[in-house]
């Protein structure tokens, strides 16, 4: 999972004063272990260090990066942890109520326990809304959480108190469409960031068949080639299909230390259970399911022909 920058600037601060952060058990699965880039061993507070850093480091350019292609900020959301985005099904209406999209893990209630699916729970939750430059035109408030989980995907979706129409008429900006297809491998992306205001391009390298970061566990999760280096505060980003301008997945977690299957350090385990680590690489969890989950009025049903999202 994603952290923002300040959280690791205060866990640095905390590991100079000689605190110890707490660490997830590794687990032991079964099968082949491959692993990929790994880096020279160093202590954990140099780790921590470089780490932070590189994120500043990061962070900072991103800040004045140019955006990628067609693709930007107008739709996008700044949480007060993580990034998301207006989005809408393909056959929303403009009169429902908008929808907006990003992590489980980016809850203000904290981390869904594995197996737990929340859906239609009272949020207050605001939200900044970037017009294209990445300038915040509004504050937008939800009145529902419609459904979250980090059971095989790493979603959470909000109901705003507005609809799109209001949006559209107030601030010019239009939300983004879900996909209703699943992504294919090499297909362009951009990664779009509303709590930093970057845009990271690259492609769809491939998926994993499963994904295991900690105790949870996600399926069929989008790959990213190594140019969309993505860092904390961008978890919940829309991942937008370069050609189409449509959401194909949410972005969520990335190997940061070549860890095997702890937090922060997903693992890719395949049918057979053989386990892969990428050190360096990002990934984020498909979309389409949710467009057949949603019926008129952005209404969640997800007893919907088609619907294979989790469920309570």
């Amino acid at each position: 999972m994603r952290k923002p920058l300040v959280v690791a600037l205060c866990a640095l601060a905390l590991a100079g004063a000689g605190a110890t952060p707490a660490v997830a058990a590794a687990p032991s699965p079964t099968g082949a272990d491959t692993t990929t880039g790994t880096a020279p061993a160093t202590s954990p507070l140099t780790d921590l260090v470089n780490d932070t850093v590189g994120a500043v480091t990061d962070t900072l350019s991103g800040l004045t990066a140019p955006k990628a292609g067609a693709v930007n900020f107008a739709g996008t959301v700044s949480l007060s942890n993580c990034s998301g985005s207006v989005v809408r099904m393909p056959d929303s209406a403009a009169s429902a109520p908008a929808l907006v999209l990003t992590n489980g893990h980016c809850l203000e209630s904290g981390f869904p326990a594995p197996g737990q699916v929340l859906t239609d729970r009272a949020s207050s939750r605001t939200f900044g809304l970037l017009n294209a430059s990445g300038a915040k035109v509004a504050t937008l408030r939800a009145d529902r959480l419609v459904y979250a989980t980090m059971t095989d995907t790493d979603a959470a979706i909000y109901r705003l108190n507005t609809t799109y129409a209001q949006i559209k008429s107030a601030y010019g900006i239009d939300p983004l469409t879900l996909s209703g297809s699943r992504p294919a491998a090499g297909t362009a992306i951009s990664v779009v960031s509303g709590y930093w205001k970057r845009i990271y391009s690259c492609s769809v390298d491939g998926f994993a068949y499963r994904l295991k970061e900690g105790d949870w566990t996600w399926k069929d999760s989008v790959r990213y080639t190594s140019a969309c280096n993505t860092i904390g505060g961008t978890s919940g980003s829309p991942v937008v299909d370069d050609a189409t301008g449509q959401v194909v997945a949410v972005n969520n977690t990335g190997n940061e230390d070549g860890g095997r299957c702890t937090v922060n350090n997903p693992c890719e385990v395949d049918e057979n259970g053989g386990v892969t680590v990428r050190q360096g690489i990002n990934y984020a969890q498909q979309t389409y399911p949710f467009t057949a989950c949603f019926t008129t009025g952005n209404r969640l049903d997800l007893s919907a022909s088609g619907c294979t999202v989790p469920k309570p």
